[in-house]
Order: C-alpha cells, then structure tokens, then sequence
C-alpha cells in the first residue's frame, strides 16, 4: 500500500518568470468578423485577461488560498494522485468524494468545502456535515500524467474506491459534474460495496423513445441543448478524443491560447448572462486556468476525451441516486429519462439558475442539494 504524503501547489520563480516571459510575447490573432463569442473568445476580453494576467494577477496571493486546505498525494495503480481532504470536525460525518471534469479542477470546490464541513456555521445542522476527499483526475492539475493508454473513466472510479478506503472510509458517498459524473456513475455501476449513494449534477441517461410524443418543458429544453452542442459548441471534444496531442503543442506553448481554450467555455457553459465574469471573478477564472498551465497538463487532461468519450456506459445504476440539474448544463434529463437508468432515485430537482460548473457558480445551492440528497442515507 502506497504512502499519503503532504503535498502543497507551489510554483517556482522560474517558472512564473517563464510564463511572464510568455505572455510578453503573445502575438495576437486578428479580431473576429462578427460583434458576439459566435466564432469563438473576443479578441477584446482575451487582451483584457492578458493585462490582468501580467500585470494585477497575484498568484502569491492566489495560491495561499488554494493551499489553506489540507493537500496530499498517493499513488493510486501506479499512479500520483493530487487530492485534498478535509475532514469535518463532526466524526461521524458522512465521507463525501467529489470529482471535478474538464475544463474545471478542484478550484471549484474552494466555495462549498466550508459549508459542507462545518454545516452548523453555514445554515445547516450537525447532521449534515461531510468529510471531503476532492480528487484531481489522472492528467490533470497536479496529479501524474499517464504515461500509456488505459486511464479510462473505469480505472479511474476503480481508483477513487482504493483512495476512499486508504483514508480509512469503508461506506461513502460519491458526486461529480461533467468527467466527475462519468466518474462518480461508474463508481455506481462497478458497485464495489463501499459506495452508498450517487450524486451528480451532469446525470446522463439517453431520452426514453416512449416519451418522444409527448415531451415536457424541460425534456424539450434538453433536446435542444442537445442539437445546439453537436452543431455549434462540440469541436473541442472532438478534436481532444481524437487528436489530442496535435492540440497539445499549441496549449503547451502559449498561456493565452491556454487561457482561451479554457475560459470560453466557461462563457458558453455557465449561467452568466453574456459575461464569464458576471458570475465569477478574473482572479478565480485564471485559478483555474493556472491548475493547467503550470502543470503543462493542457494535452495530458485532453486525453480523457481520448481515452473514454466515445465509451460512455450507460446501464443501470442500481445504488441510490440524487440529481441536481441546473438550467445552463450542457445536458439535461427529465426525471422520468433519469429513472429509466436510476431505478433508487432517491432526489431529483430542476433548479432555476445555474450551470455546469454548478459549485463554482451557485455555491449555496449546490450545497442545498448535496445535503438534501444524502439526509436519506446517513
């Protein structure tokens, strides 16, 4: 069994000079034709990130922050897995596995891990407290990079399981949007007996044939959403599950190209109204973006798509199961769709206001539902 070993983000002087040196350099494209994001990231805002990047953006500051939670690596199959753990000061609280996807990281818990900690100073009560393990997929962040194929959404649920346990957690629970809900379904479907229940705030079960005739509001919402992401926001996928390493020069060499890759699909994924920055600061959308490019895990974190996005499972779950589905998602099920692959659904809410990136965006409502669903299984 492999050692956990304290571990911090850290980056040297070296190379923050590097990236300065970069961003010095940056030759810019030319502006695009028409006056919205139709054809991809502004010109405009992508300069205005630029100039904060260089000149106001502190990640002394920033990567404090990030360092204020408990942070350790392990090896898991062979692999070094980033992670932190928070445990709450209940002990009996419910062990919690959260998962992060593409283009996110485990920024995105920064707002959720005190509420569901710490319940009792955060609205809730004692009951509701969790122990957090949040994971950095393989490829990702500042988790070891694969070095051959076969890390695929399986071997990775097969892992977070062996991480859960090596924490000492033998009945947990498990949640994750987009590649984390791959994740965290997979975990329900191998079903090793340490998971108890199932979260996920990007479900995915095909649309029931039976209900085509007569499809509700939100089922005709997700079909749309559907038809808009195979004919106008799915070229990143397909490029990242197919050639992921010809992208992977241009992510690895330019910050900004680094940058854009990531932030516009902030912008056309979160509930923003129009603007990234409506719904999150500059400092916390280079956050994240700096969770790829120090690392130099722009290629790495592309080949999940390679490894897993023509392969998605779709049979059953037979554990508890809660789904949250937010507005903005990139894709939507109905409860009756969610119940077809879900037979234990446990929860199901429709919310008003939020997207994929549902914890970085609507952090109290995230938490609303993550408590909500798990009460039934403590």
């Amino acid at each position: 069994m492999s050692e956990i070993v304290p571990f911090a983000i850290e980056a040297s002087h070296a190379e923050l000079e590097d990236l300065g040196k970069r961003l010095a350099l940056t030759r810019w494209p030319d502006k695009e034709t028409p006056e919205d994001w139709s054809q991809g990231i502004p010109l405009e805002y992508m300069k205005k990130i630029h100039d904060y990047w260089m000149n106001n953006y502190n990640w002394g500051a920033r990567q404090s922050r990030l360092n204020r939670w408990p942070g350790f690596k392990t090896v898991l199959d062979g692999l070094g897995i980033h992670f932190l753990h928070i445990r709450s000061r209940h002990e009996d609280a419910l062990p919690l596995i959260l998962t992060h996807g593409w283009p996110g990281s485990i920024v995105e818990f920064q707002k959720v891990i005190k509420p569901l900690t710490d319940p009792e100073a955060h609205g809730g009560s004692a009951r509701d407290a969790f122990h957090l393990i949040c994971p950095t997929l393989p490829g990702f962040g500042f988790s070891d990079k694969p070095t051959a194929p076969g890390w695929n959404i399986e071997r990775i649920a097969t892992a977070w399981n062996e991480l859960m346990l090596r924490l000492g957690y033998k009945r947990y629970v498990a949640q994750g949007g987009d590649w984390g809900s791959m994740v965290t379904a997979a975990i329900g479907t191998q079903n090793l007996g340490n998971c108890i229940g199932l979260h996920m705030n990007m479900p995915m079960a095909r649309p029931d044939p039976d209900t085509m005739e007569n499809l509700s509001e939100l089922e005709q919402e997700a079909m749309a959403a559907m038809k808009f992401y195979k004919n106008y926001d799915s070229g990143y996928s397909q490029q990242q599950s197919t050639r992921p390493q010809t992208l992977g020069y241009g992510l690895a060499d330019s910050p900004v190209g680094q940058a854009a890759w990531i932030l516009e699909k902030f912008y056309q994924w979160m509930d923003c109204q129009g603007h990234p920055e409506n719904i999150l600061t500059r400092d916390e959308l280079l956050d994240n973006v700096m969770m790829y490019w120090l690392p130099n895990a722009g290629t790495s974190s592309a080949r999940i798509y390679w490894e897993s996005f023509g392969n998605i499972d779709f049979n059953t779950i037979e554990l508890p199961v809660g789904c949250s589905i937010f507005p903005k998602e990139i894709f939507k099920i109905s409860k009756r769709w969610a119940k077809k692959r879900f037979p234990n659904l446990i929860y199901f809410n429709a919310l008003e206001k939020g997207g994929h990136f549902a914890a970085f965006e609507q952090p109290e409502l995230f938490v609303e539902e993550i408590r909500t669903c798990f009460r039934t299984l403590r």
